[in-house]
């Protein structure tokens, strides 16, 4: 298999080992050093030392001077020779004549080697190559009466030395041994966790996958928000920053790293409120709406653990502000349907009832049944316009009288109801407001004992927008208004949380209080900012 295609801990295997090779090598080839160095040494000190104490030594003063020192001298440097183990101890004349010498054929032949320094007082120490091979010797005066009367001369060959060296041999290649097998074995469980971790694949695979998986982030159209152990938001793709309205630097990437955006820090976006409840909870969630600002998303959250231990959590994000938006003009329509049906079928009964009184010939009364629904009917129209001339509260205010009717409630517009079609105040937010608190309290009402009766009052003054919504229901709970609570068993509401969602936005405030009969009073503030 080609090297760049090894596995990464495959490649840290390997250079972990050829590495600690090297240094070990290294280090054993400077210890060999050291030891030769220090080996030579000391056999230069000792051949120093024996060859003064035998230059000193009367028995060599005195032989030296004598017609035959070979017969005194040899044995005795034989003798100090066996016992110190050096390789030989040589006592001439001042001019070269050997009296002793281990190979006693060279007795009395010159000497070979350095002896002008030792003719002159000095000692000479040196390697050089004699009748038995290379040694380090040394050649040191023997004097009488401050006059040099002989030299010796003491050395130990180089063979002696390396084998020696070679004795010490396994206090250095025991520990270089040890070495090498525990950076061995250290090196395999190192790379065999980081397969473990890496699952085999080479760096060319790495960074194949590391592209695809940040073009995917990139271009998949779900925001994604990844968060570590604790809580710390680590990643968040441009889908993500783009539903949550995240400030701070945009991602941007650079030649030396294309994939910058994946590791932009995001200690410095601010995120919504939700879901940083929803990231520190920790728990996995499966399509639950959550808000963000003007939006409602729809989040699934899992949470990572490796080997029993939780490591993270995953966020995905949909936006569905329209499709919420859609359902719930869906709904509207739909109550309207629901409504103009039941008043078809009602004006039909009317209808037949006016005609069979006519053939009957009580046209005063028929006359009089036929134009009391239309006066009620056009009396609440003229109410709500003439209160409300913004057109679209009015149309919804209208809509959510048909859908009371039809449900049995009562819906009652006050009549100091007073907002026109001038006020700064976006439509959107008034009916957001205005029709989600007439929903919850329609909700609230139905299924219960009469009466069952929703009171709405809209009006601008001093600056303000104040929307009140009262009704006979079984009144709110605390938390009303978080994401999630519904009067409806089951439902995952939104509706109230979006009625907090413009309070906050526009700056304004909610008040919740029971109503005088029982039920809930709901008044919403919003300032007017022209």
């Amino acid at each position: 298999m080609p090297i760049k295609r090894w596995s990464i801990a495959r490649q840290l295997f390997v250079l972990q080992v050829l590495v600690v090779t090297v240094l070990v090598a290294i280090g054993t080839a400077g210890a060999v050093l050291l030891a030769r160095d220090d080996t030579e040494q000391a056999a230069v000190d000792q051949v120093v030392g024996i060859a003064q104490a035998v230059a000193h030594s009367p028995t060599v003063i005195n032989a030296v001077t004598e017609a035959n020192p070979s017969s005194i001298l040899q044995p005795y440097t034989e003798s100090v020779r066996h016992a110190t183990n050096t390789n030989f101890i040589v006592v001439m004349a001042p001019d070269r004549t050997r009296f002793t010498h281990t190979t006693t054929s060279l007795i009395g032949k010159p000497f070979i080697g350095t002896i002008q320094p030792a003719l002159e007082g000095g000692t000479v120490v040196e390697t050089s190559v004699g009748t038995l091979g290379e040694s380090v010797r040394t050649v040191v005066p023997v004097e009488r009466d401050g006059r040099v009367i002989a030299l010796v001369s003491v050395g130990i060959t180089t063979r002696a030395l390396n084998q020696k060296l070679l004795s010490r041999t396994p206090a250095v290649a025991v520990p270089t041994a040890l070495a090498l097998l525990i950076a061995a074995a250290g090196s395999w469980l190192l790379s065999r966790r980081l397969r473990r971790q890496t699952h085999g694949l080479g760096p060319a695979e790495m960074t194949r996958m590391y592209e695809y998986h940040d073009a995917v982030l990139h271009s998949v159209r779900e925001g994604l928000v990844v968060a570590d152990r604790t809580g710390r938001v680590t990643l968040v793709n441009d889908e993500g920053r783009r539903l949550l309205g995240l400030t701070g630097a945009p991602p941007v990437a650079t030649p030396d790293a294309p994939a910058a955006s994946l590791d932009t820090p995001v200690e410095s976006l601010v995120m919504p409120s939700e879901i940083g409840e929803l990231l520190a909870s920790k728990t996995p969630v499966a399509d639950a709406p959550v808000l963000a600002g003007d939006r409602v998303l729809v989040a699934n959250q899992r949470v990572i653990r490796s080997e029993g231990q939780t490591v993270g959590t995953v966020l995905t994000l949909r936006d569905h502000t329209e499709l919420r938006t859609l359902t719930g003009e869906l709904d509207s329509v739909r109550g309207l349907t629901e409504a103009l049906r039941a008043q078809a079928h009602e004006a039909a009964n009317r209808l037949h009832t006016v005609l069979t009184m006519v053939e009957l010939g009580r046209t005063e009364e028929a006359l009089q049944l036929a134009t009391a629904e239309l006066a009620v009917a056009q009396q609440l129209t003229d109410q709500v316009v003439g209160a409300v001339s913004e057109p679209a509260l009015a149309a919804l205010l209208l809509g959510k009288s048909a859908q009371a009717a039809e449900r049995g409630v009562q819906l009652v517009i006050d009549p100091s109801s007073r907002l026109t079609d001038s006020t700064p105040l976006p439509s959107r937010d008034l009916i957001t407001v205005v029709g989600n608190l007439v929903d919850n309290a329609l909700e609230a009402v139905t299924g219960t004992g009469p009466p069952r009766e929703v009171t709405v009052l809209v009006v601008e003054a001093g600056g303000e927008v104040l929307v009140r919504v009262g009704d006979t229901g079984p009144g709110l709970p605390d938390g009303a208004f978080k994401r999630g609570w519904s009067t409806k068993t089951g439902d995952r509401g939104l509706g109230l949380a979006l009625v907090k969602q413009v309070a906050d936005r526009h700056g304004g405030r909610i008040d919740v209080t029971a109503g005088p009969g029982g039920g809930a009073v709901v008044t919403v503030i919003l300032p007017v900012r022209v």
